[in-house]
C-alpha cells in the first residue's frame, strides 16, 4: 500500500541534497569537500539545520516501505529487487563515476594533469580516511546505498520471522514519551559500526523504527496529537543546536541525535497532513529521485570544479552549481533511461 507523503517526503528530501553538497564547498567543519573554497560559517549553518535528520530521515523511509514491500512480496522476491535496485547501482556507481569525485579532488587540491586511467589505478590502489577528498578510494554518496542493502539483507529473517503485523499491537501501546524517548537507543547505536560519522548501528536502529513503529498507524495518530508538542521540541531543540554550534563548533552526539530524532517525527506527521497529494509531480520524483540521488554528487563535482574558476562570487557560485547541477543530473536521468541496459545501472527496470 503506497503512502503519497512518504514518497512526497523521500523525494524532498533527496532534492535537499543539491543545496546541501553546494554548501559542503563553503563548510567550516574541519574537513575540507572534493572542491572547497574556504569557510563561510553562514553556509555552514545552513547544513547544521538540516544535517541532524535529513540522512537518518531516509532510513526511517526506507524501513517504512520494507513493510509495505514485504506485505506483496515474498521474502527472495524483496532481497531479489534489493539486489537489483541496490547492490548494482552501487557497484557499477563505484566503477564508473564515484572516481570522478576524487579525480576533480586531486585537480583542485593538487593540481594532478595525469591521464584518467592512472587515476582510476590511482583510486583502486590507494585507500586512507575513505573521504576521497585526498583523491584515493570512497564510496562516496553510495554509502547509503551500500548501507541500505546490507541493512535490508541482515534484518530479512527477523522481518520474515516477526512481521510488522504481528508486532504493530504491542508497538501501539507506546507512550508518546517512549517514543520520544527512542532518540537514547539511536545515539548508543551510533558508536557500533561507525565509519567517520556513518553508523551502520544508528541506521539499522532507524530502519528497524521505521518498519515496526512509524510504519504503525496508531503511532502516527499519537504524533498527530501530540504535534504542538513535537513542534515545540522540533523549533527550540534546533536553535540550541545552532547556538552551541555557534558557540562551540560542537554541539554533541546526544543532542544531535535527540534533536535529529525528533525532527524525523515532526517531519512525518506535517508531511502526513501536507504533503499527502498524489500529483504529476509526485509521479514524476517517484521514478527519478533515485536515479538524482545516484547521480548528482558527481555532477555536482564536476561542474564545481569550472564554475569556482570562472566566478570570483560565492552567490553566483552557489547559484551555478547547485542550479546547474540539478538541471544537469535531470537532463542525465533522462538520456540515460533511454538506454536499454544502462538504465539498470540507476536503479531503473
Amino acid at each position: 500500500m503506497r503512502k503519497p507523503y512518504i514518497d512526497n517526503l523521500r523525494n524532498y528530501t533527496i532534492l535537499l541534497l543539491f543545496p546541501v553538497h553546494t554548501f559542503m564547498i563553503w563548510n567550516d567543519f574541519g574537513f575540507k569537500f572534493y572542491i572547497w573554497q574556504g569557510e563561510n560559517k553562514l553556509l555552514s549553518t545552513l547544513i547544521v539545520l538540516v544535517n541532524p535528520w535529513f540522512m537518518p530521515l531516509l532510513f526511517v523511509l526506507a524501513g517504512i516501505s520494507a513493510r509495505y514491500a514485504l506485505e506483496t512480496r515474498t521474502a527472495q522476491e524483496f532481497l531479489r529487487q534489493r539486489s537489483q535496485k541496490l547492490l548494482l547501482p552501487f557497484l557499477s556507481g563505484l566503477l564508473l563515476y564515484v572516481p570522478f569525485q576524487s579525480l576533480y579532488a586531486r585537480k583542485h587540491f593538487y593540481n594532478y594533469n595525469g591521464t584518467l586511467g592512472s587515476h582510476w589505478k590511482y583510486f583502486f590502489t590507494h585507500v586512507t580516511d575513505l573521504s576521497g577528498y585526498d583523491g584515493a578510494f570512497t564510496p562516496g554518496h553510495l554509502w547509503f546505498i551500500l548501507f541500505l542493502f546490507l541493512i535490508s539483507a541482515v534484518t530479512l529473517p527477523l522481518f520474515c520471522r516477526l512481521p510488522a503485523h504481528k508486532a504493530a499491537p504491542s508497538a501501539a501501546k507506546m507512550p508518546f514519551a517512549a517514543i520520544l524517548s527512542l532518540f537514547i537507543p539511536l545515539w548508543l547505536f551510533y558508536y557500533l559500526g561507525n565509519f567517520g560519522g556513518f553508523s551502520l548501528g544508528k541506521n539499522l536502529a532507524l530502519y528497524l523504527a521505521g518498519y515496526y513503529i512509524l510504519s504503525n498507524d496508531a503511532i502516527m495518530d499519537k504524533l498527530e496529537q501530540n504535534r504542538k508538542w513535537l513542534a515545540c521540541f522540533s523549533f527550540t531543540g534546533t536553535a540550541a543546536l545552532v547556538v552551541l554550534y555557534y558557540q562551540f563548533s560542537y554541539y554533541g552526539d546526544l543532542w544531535i541525535n535527540a534533536v535529529g530524532w525528533v525532527n524525523i517525527l515532526f517531519l512525518l506527521i506535517c508531511a502526513k497532513k501536507y504533503c499527502n497529494q498524489q500529483t504529476a509531480c509526485t509521479n514524476y520524483f517517484n521514478k527519478a529521485s533515485y536515479s538524482i540521488y545516484l547521480l548528482h554528487q558527481s555532477i555536482l563535482v564536476a561542474l564545481a570544479y569550472y564554475i569556482v574558476r570562472t566566478f570570483t562570487s560565492t552567490p553566483m557560485q552557489i547559484l551555478f552549481i547547485g542550479g546547474g547541477s540539478f538541471v544537469l543530473t535531470l537532463l542525465a536521468y533522462h538520456i540515460i533511461r533511454q538506454l536499454p541496459f544502462v538504465r539498470k545501472l540507476i536503479g531503473l527496470q
